[in-house]
């Protein structure tokens, strides 16, 4: 792996406190997608269709993934703006 060179432990702490803080929230949007449209909140979802399909069933069998995948690409753009930031990003 590649050791993050920081200038001093301010900036580390900083930028890991940032790091958290960004997958922590993820995680959050993770959890109520997952949890709330696909178990919690499945029958007022079902209620409403989409493509054909209840949408609390669609979540629980298909909208979470993509959200999922989504979350990937979006951990992806701010942690390389995070590490840009922090001036600790590869070239």
């Amino acid at each position: 792996g590649v050791a993050m060179a920081f200038e001093n432990n301010d900036k580390a702490a900083g930028y890991w406190r940032e790091n958290l803080r960004l997958v922590l929230g993820l995680l959050a949007i993770w959890a109520a997608v997952s949890f709330g449209c696909g178990i919690l909140f499945v029958d007022a979802l079902n209620e409403i269709t989409f493509m054909g399909f209840k949408l609390g069933f669609w979540f629980a069998q298909q909208g979470a993934m993509y959200v999922f995948v989504a979350l990937i690409f979006v951990y992806v753009a701010k942690a390389n703006a995070l590490d840009k930031k922090y001036d600790v990003h590869e070239d």
